[in-house]
């Protein structure tokens, strides 16, 4: 857990800003902009481009960033209507019995089976930190009989909650580098970290043998700690399912692409496969509530391409992380709301100096969506690739406010709509009086024939559960959803829930692209908000699997705003499909 440094806690260690101190000083969290007061920008150099190449993919949108640490809590704290627009990804929360003292907290807060409904309900996934049952930390170790006692009841109690499908992993240390020992100064017979990691390991398997495990939760990224830890692992069969470390220092999304670049070669020199890296814990205090840190964070993420990311828990539980306050939107809010309305396809980013931002196209909804910030001045925002949005489009200019987390932002700011004529595939929008500590949005649509209201939603987009997101030149936008195949288990059922915001309520009939090369009929469960399930049947397509030629019509009731609605082969309240099919998208109308 990210917490608030104590006197009788050693300091984390940080990876080493590069800026010179001059910028350090400008962005520290001691400026009036972090801390609400009023903004004034650092000095940097205006006249940079950030060059946006919508023809070169980099991935399907997953909002991999937008999640936290004891980022969710019970109740109304934060309120759905809040999540959805974020498209939130994944979670870290305390396990079930928590009595973690979280920072400003007078009581345990946010166990993950009791939030486990809420987070579903957003779409969102989580990993459940085991070591978060202790009430202190550095965590208040007794012994081996006490942990594994502890680890006894929190894995049973995952077990026995088989209405719950979001557990994505057990996390069995947090920051061992930095607390192990520290942790267990007072115990003579607690052994080394990775003694206790691959005890730990096979205790969980011995009454779980279903859910992923992660680890190591370092604090900092180490070459010879991760070496040492992947080597132990694969000698004593306790190979993590997701790679988990911090990413807390001062600029440390600077870091991002080289940590995991060395992490991979660490695998192949061990001859392992690569596997999903999560950033459970990022942005340092004195700038995780900056909306262009966070842009920052965000285009590292998707470039590295990590799986999910979760905000540092540095000042108050249950508020996405600062993203709201008194649960109503903060600066930063606007900044994730616009990454979360991404859809499509991640596309080429190229940064200059201090200018950077994550951008997406989605075909479908004729739409470019570009957020940027952390440079000062005048600068320029170059977006290439745009034929297939007409010779004019409309380009619209927001931005946020530069306040922290204890100041609400209703609505971003609109500075400007303007039209620009599409010159050999390619538009450049000037930026004027930027301010580096604040977020920007460009949406970029056509000027005529742009639908108002977009009805198509792929799959390789959607909350993803037991199933794979894959590659396919025939699949729309280039991405399905396979290996759809579990059932009978909370832990192993296989469902995509696709988060849709529709404008009336009525029934929509809903067209499902798919493909079923097994020769026989397919079917699968559809409900929408936690309703009753009906069967959605698929006959065989002769395309072949990764070739999602077919579709099917269907009527789904839903209500005006978000729904959820899930297409499943397993899932609490359905007793299973038949046979086995691919999806590729939904279609509303």
């Amino acid at each position: 857990m990210t917490h608030l440094r104590t006197p009788d806690r050693p300091a984390r260690r940080r990876g080493r800003p590069r800026r010179a101190a001059a910028v350090l000083a400008a962005l520290a969290v001691t400026g009036t902009a972090a801390l609400g007061l009023g903004s004034t920008a650092p000095a940097f150099a205006a006249g940079t481009t950030l060059t946006v190449n919508v023809g070169t993919t980099v991935r399907p949108v997953t909002h991999v960033a937008a999640g936290g640490l004891y980022g969710v809590d019970t109740g109304s704290t934060p309120p759905l209507s809040q999540l959805y627009p974020l498209h939130v990804n994944t979670f870290t929360q305390p396990p079930p019995g928590t009595q973690q003292l979280g920072n400003g907290a007078t009581s345990p807060c946010c166990d993950g089976l009791q939030v486990a409904g809420k987070i579903t309900d957003a779409g969102g996934q989580q990993y459940l930190r085991l070591p978060d049952v202790f009430s202190t930390f550095p965590y208040n170790w007794v012994s081996w009989p006490d942990w594994e006692s502890k680890i006894r009841t929190m894995i049973t109690a995952r077990v026995n909650a088989t209405s719950t499908t979001n557990i994505a992993g057990y996390e069995i240390w947090n920051e061992p580098d930095a607390n192990w020992t520290t942790s267990t100064k007072n115990d003579p017979n607690a052994g080394s970290y990775l003694d206790m990691w691959t005890r730990t390991y096979r205790d969980i398997r011995a009454i779980d043998t279903l859910t992923p495990i992660i680890g190591p939760g370092a604090s900092s990224y180490d070459h010879a700690f991760m070496l040492s830890f992947m080597t132990n692992a694969k000698n004593t069969g306790t190979l993590p399912s997701v790679a988990v470390w911090h990413e807390l220092g001062d600029f440390s999304y600077q870091d991002v692409q080289a940590h995991v670049t060395d992490f991979r070669s660490i695998e192949d020199s061990l001859g392992l496969p690569h596997i999903p890296i999560s950033i459970n814990e990022y942005a340092s205090p004195g700038q995780v509530d900056q909306p262009s840190i966070g842009v920052h964070y965000m285009a590292s993420f998707e470039r590295a391409g990590i799986a999910n990311a979760e905000r540092a828990y540095w000042y108050e539980a249950g508020t996405m992380d600062g993203l709201l306050y008194n649960d109503l939107p903060t600066a930063s809010y606007w900044a994730y709301k616009w990454y979360g309305d991404q859809s499509g396809n991640v596309v080429q980013t190229v940064p200059q100096s201090y200018l950077d931002g994550v951008a997406s196209y989605d075909a479908s909804r004729e739409q470019v969506n570009v957020v940027f910030g952390g440079d000062s001045g005048s600068n320029t925002v170059q977006v290439n690739g745009l034929t297939g949005l007409g010779n004019q489009v409309s380009v619209r200019l927001s931005s946020t406010n530069t306040t922290g987390r204890t100041t609400n932002q209703a609505a971003p700011n609109l500075l400007s709509t303007t039209t620009y004529t599409v010159v050999n595939g390619s538009i450049t929008v000037p930026v004027a009086n930027m301010d580096a500590v604040a977020a920007y949005q460009l949406l970029i649509t056509p000027t005529t024939g742009a639908p108002t209201f977009q009805q198509t939603y792929e799959a390789e987009n959607a909350t993803v559960v037991n199933a794979s997101r894959l590659s396919s030149s025939t699949a729309s936008n280039g991405g399905y959803v396979g290996r759809i195949d579990g059932s009978g288990d909370a832990r192993t059922d296989s469902f995509v829930d696709f988060l849709v915001d529709v404008p009336t309520a009525k029934a929509y009939t809903m067209t499902i692209r798919y493909a079923n090369a097994t020769g026989a009929t397919a079917t699968q469960g559809l409900a929408s908000d936690g309703g009753a399930f009906s069967t959605v049947t698929y006959p065989p397509t002769s395309s072949g699997w990764g070739n999602p030629t077919g579709s099917v019509d269907t009527t789904v009731q839903l209500h005006a705003g978000y729904n959820v609605i899930r297409l499943a082969k397993g899932s609490p309240n359905y007793g299973g499909g038949t046979g086995y099919a691919e999806l590729d998208s939904i279609h509303l109308q």
